[in-house]
């Protein structure tokens, strides 16, 4: 071998060490989602997995999905992106998307296939994905109330009970941002949810849908992280809550929280992933993604939580809670037991008209 081959060899072997050396070097992961049962199941469907797989790898939780946007936001103009992945709904992702401050996705050159090939553009549920955003979950927003509060002969069974103060008296929590809340004040007064959006974009139809939560304003608390909601629920704050049907899930199958959900007008959403752009550990974070987002580790959340998973490929492999032993197809939004009157949050109306009513809904609330 001539003295030129043996350095080319001795340099490819040196550049392969070091290589290795690098790819081992200790990674920490800030990976920001919900908290409670939901950063629970993450944790144990993907972050734990992932870390197993991938000992030089530390993952980080923080709880601050609630305020992601603005957290992002204030971290790009800082210059100083500590975030490494974060969990966000998809009209903020757009939002985040459309202000530079996350990375776009190529769907089909980043995220696995589906096992029969089937290209994660094909796989994904339609209409789930965004330029910048990959989602994980189906999820949906629903009214939650003690059973054990009102009459055996005299339960609520609907949204129009959540505003209906002289049969169902007591205490509400509502989360304090104007989506559900607007949705349900209009569903409750008598819209169609397949016209809900139309009649919520005009000046009257908001006048409409405020006049309406008026109508419970003395007798409601306001709850900011998802946690709060059934605390509130069994701490007997309240009588009724809205919260994330996971959440109710958890409280009443794990804890045995004595709660009834009502599915009808559950507001059905995606959740799912955007990553910072400029963070600090990109790669990794992109070799997670590949990992979390595959059909098994999608269908394996679903052990956990009651959430249903964005892949169609996922579906066919729920099957039961992996410490309770029951059936989950049954707890999720999707079942067409529970899916009977849905209202499909429309993200492009919460793009175009969010800040508007984001903005009235914190002053209503002051008043």
């Amino acid at each position: 071998m001539s003295s030129k081959v043996k350095l080319i060899a001795l340099s490819s072997a040196v550049s392969v060490v070091a290589l290795s050396a690098a790819a081992q070097d200790p990674v920490s992961l800030t990976i920001v989602s919900w908290g409670g049962a939901y950063t629970a199941s993450q944790q144990r469907a993907y972050h734990e997995p992932f870390m197993e797989a991938n000992p030089h790898v530390t993952i980080i939780n923080d709880d601050g999905s609630a305020n992601a946007l603005a957290g992002l936001r204030a971290q790009a103009q800082a210059g100083n992106v500590t975030w490494d992945l974060v969990d966000m709904l998809p009209s903020d992702a757009q939002l985040a998307c459309d202000e530079g401050i996350v990375m776009p996705i190529d769907h089909d050159a980043m995220l696995a296939p589906a096992p029969d090939g089937t290209p994660a553009s094909e796989d994904f549920l339609p209409g789930s994905l965004g330029e910048c955003f990959i989602p994980q979950i189906v999820y949906s927003t629903v009214l939650t109330y003690r059973p054990d509060a009102f009459a055996d002969d005299n339960q609520p069974s609907s949204i129009a009970d959540l505003f209906d103060l002289e049969n169902f008296p007591g205490r509400r929590a509502l989360q304090d941002r104007p989506g559900t809340n607007l949705e349900w004040a209009l569903y409750a007064d008598g819209v169609d949810p397949d016209d809900i959006y139309d009649v919520l974009s005009t000046p009257e139809g908001v006048d409409r849908a405020f006049a309406k939560l008026d109508t419970i304003k003395d007798s409601i608390i306001f709850w900011t992280e998802g946690a709060q909601a059934p605390q509130l629920l069994a701490d007997g704050e309240v009588v009724f809550t809205t919260g994330y049907n996971g959440r109710m899930f958890a409280a009443i199958e794990e804890e045995g929280q004595p709660f009834d959900i009502i599915w009808d007008g559950q507001i059905v959403e995606w959740d799912g992933w955007v990553v910072p752009a400029d963070g600090p550990n990109v790669d990794v974070v992109m070799e997670y993604l590949y990992f979390a987002t595959d059909t098994q580790r999608l269908a394996d959340q679903a052990k956990y939580i009651s959430y249903g998973p964005a892949r169609a490929s996922s579906a066919p492999l729920v099957g039961e809670h992996a410490d309770l032993g029951i059936d989950m197809n049954q707890h999720m939004p999707t079942n067409p037991d529970n899916y009977f009157a849905p209202i499909v949050l429309d993200n492009d109306f919460w793009i175009d008209y969010g800040d508007e009513l984001r903005e009235r809904f914190a002053n209503w609330m002051l008043q």
